[in-house]
């Protein structure tokens, strides 16, 4: 299973849906990632470009992409961004394996 962190921005209807009647999301996801085969790992609320962060235990992007267009589709997220995140482990690795290639750069 793959680690992601998806940033999303709610529309200002969104903030004022939930000033009025406050409810946890992290219920409403878990329920979701749950259903598509994932695991939620944790949602943050956020200042900046982003309003939030969630952070998804998933079997490949395709299910992570299902999760965030079934999450974006009521229309209620003006922006959502995905990052696939690896482990230090696994950074190591692909550092180990940069580190004995060779790539030459264009000549000019």
């Amino acid at each position: 299973m793959g680690m992601y962190m998806v940033q999303f921005a709610y529309t200002s209807q969104a903030w004022n849906a939930l000033a009025r009647n406050p409810e946890d999301r992290e219920i409403t996801f878990r329920g979701l990632a749950e259903k598509m085969g994932a695991k939620l790992i944790s949602l943050h609320y956020c200042f900046g470009e982003y309003d939030g962060v969630v952070l998804i235990e998933a079997p490949d992007e395709a299910t992570v992409m299902a999760i965030v267009v079934a999450a974006v589709s009521p229309g209620h997220v003006k922006a959502a961004k995905t990052t696939v995140l690896s482990t230090v482990q696994q950074a190591l690795n692909a550092l180990g394996r940069a580190g004995v290639a060779t790539y030459h750069a264009p000549q000019g």
